[in-house]
């Protein structure tokens, strides 16, 4: 059997144990699963599983996998949960974990659990909930370890092992002035391989360059992608270091990112529970049902204003949904790539004009290939060269305007500050019909009444 094959194999041998009521055969297998594995299962079932399960992870886990689960779920966790019980569970938790589950809890059960923990503890949480979650600063964990460039790598070999222990996926030590601000960066292979008696300075690195801590979460998956960075320090505007990203902080940013694009583009939520009551999930998705239907309504108004048209002339009402379908594919296609560059932060005053004459050329091009192939096509179906010539030129004037809807929309979304992720298909859709059916109506009453 396939190694792949197996943690699926493992959950259904699980979810039998469940059925059957072998608690202790699950509860042990359940215990040996990473906690982004058990976040995945716990995910995937109902309501009442999923609560039976949860009552038999261990305590010792429980925060690790409340950090990996969306944030319904991990809502619907944390309702069932006493004070008490989630102080346990957020025990020993690294700092940045702990500040990303805190902005969930409510406040007083917030107030609890900082108290439960020691002072400097304490100092390191509230310095990372002071940041943006969505910022460099609330990404970082401010477990760090700092050093002077002015002392031998022997020396630092000595202070960790007087420390006794590092963070998990620390690749590198910073190296900071007296007043903290930093200097470079000197990785574990180099503390390793070089000769003892090297000073930090000679050795250390200086092509890491920090990231500030205000930085956008967007900013700082660049950083990472065009810099092949596995870690980078984060400091604050007087260049002290306060902690660092590594590249599974990123990681996470980047899955967020994909599925909230995706989910985005139909309205939903990326965090929405599968599992969540019906009502609910009816309840979200009507609203956007609802700016659906009234773009609908709108484009329907349009046709009707030709309905004599229409009526006498039988032929237009079944060419008609073509040329919306043509404007509505080309205009996405321009909306995407206009996204994903105000995404990556492509677009900028300087070329902002010689993309747009790029998409309208593209849209030129298209709009009369495909009116000729359309408007012969059309002339051989029902021997009329006047319809084939109207739907060409309505091909090509709704092609034409849909690659300048998908060039501009995302853009005045964006200065709007609306996603146009999230709003861009749909007013795209709406300009692309209207436009659609008011060219190919419009030249037909004009040209064969």
């Amino acid at each position: 059997m396939d190694a792949r094959e197996h943690p699926q194999d493992n959950i259904e041998l699980l979810l039998q144990q469940l059925d059957s009521g072998r608690m202790r055969s699950a509860r042990m297998q359940i215990n040996s699963l990473h906690p982004a594995e058990l976040a995945r299962l716990l995910e995937s079932l109902p309501l009442k599983k999923r609560a039976m399960l949860w009552e038999i992870v261990d305590p010792e886990i429980e925060g690790d996998v409340l950090v990996e689960v969306s944030d319904e779920v991990r809502d619907g966790l944390l309702e069932g949960m006493q004070t008490e019980e989630l102080i346990v569970a957020l025990d020993g938790m690294e700092v940045d974990d702990l500040a990303d589950l805190l902005i969930d809890l409510p406040e007083t059960v917030t107030q609890e659990v900082l108290q439960s923990l020691d002072k400097q503890d304490q100092e390191r949480v509230q310095q990372v909930l002071a940041y943006d979650e969505e910022s460099a600063g609330g990404l970082m964990n401010v477990d760090i370890v700092t050093v002077r460039p002015d002392v031998t790598l022997e020396v630092v070999s000595r202070y960790l092992r007087l420390v006794g222990e590092i963070t998990d996926g620390t690749d590198s030590l910073f190296v900071v002035s007296r007043d903290d601000s930093y200097i470079g960066s000197l990785y574990l292979s180099r503390l390793l391989t070089n000769d003892p008696d090297e000073m930090v300075a000679n050795v250390m690195s200086t092509d890491v360059m920090p990231i500030s801590a205000q930085t956008p979460s967007t900013q700082v998956v660049w950083e990472f992608e065009n810099r092949d960075l596995l870690s980078a320090p984060v400091v604050d505007d007087d260049f002290r270091v306060l902690g660092r990203i590594t590249v599974d902080d990123v990681v996470d940013v980047i899955r967020d990112e994909a599925e909230h694009s995706l989910m985005s583009a139909v309205g939903l939520d990326e965090e929405d529970d599968m599992f969540a009551p019906v009502f609910k999930s009816a309840t979200r998705r009507a609203l956007w049902l609802g700016v659906n239907l009234c773009t609908a309504f709108l484009a329907a108004a349009v046709v009707d204003l030709f309905q004599t048209t229409v009526d006498k002339i039988v032929l237009l009402a079944v060419l008609m949904p073509v040329v919306p379908s043509m404007g509505g594919v080309a205009g996405t296609q321009s909306l995407t790539i206009i996204t994903r560059a105000i995404a990556l932060g492509q677009i900028n005053k300087d070329n902002a004009i010689g993309i747009l004459r790029k998409e309208l050329m593209v849209g030129i091009l298209n709009g009369i290939g495909w009116a000729i192939i359309v408007s012969i096509f059309t002339y051989w179906w029902f021997e009329e060269w006047r319809i084939g010539g109207i739907i060409g030129a309505a091909m090509i004037i709704n092609l034409v305007v849909a690659a300048l809807a998908g060039f501009s929309i995302p853009l005045i979304l964006k200065r709007l500050n609306v996603d146009p992720a999230l709003a861009g298909g749909v007013v795209l859709t709406t300009v692309t019909d209207v436009i659609g059916y008011s060219a190919f109506l419009g030249l037909g009453a004009a040209l064969l009444l």
